[in-house]
Order: structure tokens, then C-alpha cells, then sequence
């Protein structure tokens, strides 16, 4: 015998084929008598509806997409994990699909989601490309953005305050009584990293100290390693009597810590370094690197309680979420 289908319920419970249909999607009220015998007939036949069938006539799928660039990245990973737990807390299913930073695939992906009939997107990315948002706006599906390098007020977002956090690092660095402190970063390009910027620059002001931004090129370790050399090529004698270098990210404090490990310069006692970012390799690495822990599992936990806020009509996100930091005091710094 084949799988029970709802002809099958209707006749056994004596009824109508559109009155199994309001009992089983609460559609419309039916009398007791009519529900216990559908739900005697569906337990007899073990009956078990077909979702998809179900989604197009209810146009509900109890889904949701999550469009990551590559799930590969670690911080990345620890967004999708926050996500998907939440999600499944809230009875969603994820359909979660890789880009890898193409926008062909990143619009295919969205198309794909769409036709999947998914209630909202979660993006995860590092450059959102503003056709995708506007593709998605076409489609009419609730999203959110968690892009560690685009943030605007008309993009619903879950990210934390750059400025703030590189206020606090740069406060907790100054504390420990360094009165030269230098901050390497990629470049300006990009709104956190203006942020970011501005969060050294007022600590330093704060605290009466000169500021001496120095530009990498780029957020890699690579660039933090060849930012060192060309330092110690041209001004020598600025790096030795350099208190602390503060770095963008830990990516570029890793390239900082290689190259000083390379050329006997001990880390804290002859120079301290802090990062930002606080990914799993700040434990691997000796000495431990002194950064801020940004809430990735929180981010993706959040970004998809506010989702399934907005798609029970229970509230609306009018500007950026932001969340709290915190320090992890490495072995990088210490009091001096």
C-alpha cells in the first residue's frame, strides 16, 4: 500500500476533503465531532502531510535561508551555529547555501531561496553587494545582514559599536601606563573601519597622548608582517621607542607577532600588541594576543530572534542592533 494521502483521511473519517484541510491547518473552525474523526483517521493511517504541497497552499514554509560566503571562515561558522539553534528554537528549518564571495552565485542563491518559498534571509558576508539587497527587497522576503564591513541605518543589521570597542582596548592599553601608542590598519575604506580610527583617536585624546596611525594596505597577516619590516627598514628608532602597537584586526596583530618572533623582539617587554576580533587562534598563539571578543555566535543568535520577531508582525527593527564586547587580556600587554 502507498503512502496515505488526504483522500484517504476524508474517507475514512467520513468527510470532506476541505474539512481535513481546516483541521489540520486551524484554517477555519470545524465541530468537535468532525475534528476527533479526522484526527482518529489520520492516527489510523498514520498520515503525514506533504510540506511542500502544504507550503504552497499556506504559503508558509517554516523556513529560513542563510546565504553565507563560505562556511569555511571560522567567525562565520560561529554566526551560523548562533543562528541555527535559535532558529530551531522557533520550530524554523535552514536551508543554508555558500557563495564564496561570487556575485553570480550570491544572486543564484537568492533565487534558488526564493523559489524554496523561505520566510526570511539571513546574509552572512564580508562585503555585501547592494544587488543582492535590492534583489531580496524585490522578492518582498525579511532579511537581516551580518557583514563585518557594511553597516547602514536602512540595512537590518546585528553588529557591535566599532568605535566604542576600539575606545575600550585602546582605554585598557593606556591604563597599563603605555604613553606611545601606535594603531596599524588596513585602510580607511570602509565604515568600521573609520569607526575603529576614531575609537583610538579619542582614547589617545582622552589620555594626552599623541596618535600615530600607520596604514598596512590591507587586514591580513601578511601586511601586518611586511608593516613590521618596513618599519624596522625606515624608522628604526620610532618602533624602538614604541610603547604598544594597536592593530585593526588579529589577523594583522598575528603578522605583528610573527615578524617580532622572527627577529627577537620580545612580546610585551619590548613592545606590547593588541587585535581585534577575538578568533579562535588568539589561544593558539604564543604569547596569548591581548584583543577584543566580538559576540559572533551572538550575532548570528540575534540576527535570527529579530527575524522571527518580524515575521510574527511582533516588532520592527528601525536602525542597526548593536551588542556589548568584551577584553581578552592576553599575554601580549602588561602593567608596566
Amino acid at each position: 500500500m502507498g503512502q496515505p494521502t488526504i483522500k484517504d483521511v476524508a474517507k475514512i473519517a467520513g468527510v470532506s476533503i476541505s474539512t481535513v484541510s481546516r483541521v489540520m491547518n486551524k484554517s477555519k473552525p470545524v465541530s468537535p465531532e468532525a475534528q476527533k474523526k479526522v484526527e482518529d483517521a489520520i492516527d489510523k493511517l498514520g498520515f503525514k502531510p506533504n510540506e511542500l504541497a502544504r507550503s504552497l497552499v499556506m504559503k508558509k514554509s517554516n523556513s529560513i535561508g542563510i546565504l553565507i560566503k563560505d562556511i569555511g571562515i571560522d567567525y562565520m561558522a560561529q554566526m551560523v551555529r548562533g543562528a541555527e539553534e535559535i532558529g530551531r528554537m522557533y520550530k524554523y528549518d535552514i536551508l543554508l547555501t555558500s557563495s564564496y564571495g561570487d556575485l553570480d552565485l550570491e544572486k543564484k542563491a537568492v533565487d534558488f531561496l526564493y523559489r524554496k518559498q523561505v520566510e526570511g534571509i539571513i546574509l552572512v558576508t564580508e562585503k555585501i553587494d547592494p544587488e543582492i539587497i535590492i534583489k531580496i527587497r524585490d522578492y518582498q522576503i525579511p532579511y537581516m545582514l551580518l557583514d563585518r564591513y557594511y553597516q547602514s541605518k536602512e540595512i537590518h543589521t546585528v553588529a557591535i559599536d566599532y568605535k566604542s570597542a576600539m575606545k575600550e582596548i585602546a582605554d585598557h592599553v593606556c591604563r597599563l601606563g603605555n604613553k606611545k601608542v601606535a594603531y596599524l590598519y588596513g585602510n580607511n575604506t570602509y565604515e568600521f573601519a573609520q569607526e575603529k580610527l576614531a575609537g583610538y583617536e579619542e582614547a589617545m585624546a582622552d589620555h594626552g597622548l599623541e596618535t600615530y596611525p600607520i596604514m598596512a594596505g590591507d587586514t591580513t597577516s601578511e601586511a601586518g608582517y611586511q608593516a613590521m619590516k618596513k618599519f624596522y627598514e625606515e624608522k628604526k628608532d620610532f618602533v624602538d621607542d614604541l610603547d604598544c602597537l594597536m592593530c585593526q584586526s588579529d589577523q594583522l596583530a598575528f603578522g605583528v607577532l610573527s615578524y617580532c618572533y622572527d627577529h627577537g623582539i620580545n612580546v610585551p617587554n619590548d613592545l606590547q600588541v593588541t587585535g581585534i576580533g577575538g578568533s579562535n587562534f588568539t589561544q593558539i598563539i604564543r604569547p596569548k594576543l591581548t584583543t577584543i571578543q566580538e559576540p559572533y555566535y551572538d550575532m548570528g543568535a540575534v540576527a535570527m530572534r529579530m527575524l522571527t520577531k518580524i515575521l510574527q508582525n511582533k516588532e520592527s527593527i528601525t536602525e542597526p542592533i548593536r551588542l556589548p564586547v568584551q577584553i581578552l587580556d592576553g599575554q601580549s600587554t602588561k602593567k608596566r
